[in-house]
């Protein structure tokens, strides 16, 4: 009989910490859906926790577009700076000796 790695790279899910994948909102809402579907309706989770899990999630997409803004905004600062400092190099003339 033989024996599959827990860890196998066919489920995302299990996959190391350092292993470069990470889980996306439609990761986020399958994995929702699927222990709401999963639950035992005469013991349902909790409440508070499913509210704190979605808070946090909300908190989390709030931080990646952020996240994402500022990158663009750093990216449009970078360039602006490279362009004037072309323009500067441009606007120098060159001093020339007469003698």
């Amino acid at each position: 009989m033989a024996v599959n790695s827990i860890t196998s790279n066919n489920n995302p899910v299990l996959q190391p910490k350092g292993s470069g994948q990470q889980m996306g909102q439609s990761d986020f809402l399958r994995l929702m859906t699927a222990q709401l579907s999963q639950q035992d309706p005469f013991n349902p989770v909790d409440n508070q926790q499913m509210v704190a899990q979605m808070a946090q999630f909300s908190s989390l997409a709030g931080i990646t577009e952020t996240n994402t803004t500022l990158q663009q905004i750093s990216d449009q600062l970078k360039s602006q700076t490279a362009l004037l400092q072309d323009i500067k190099a441009a606007s120098k003339t060159p001093t020339t000796e007469e003698g």
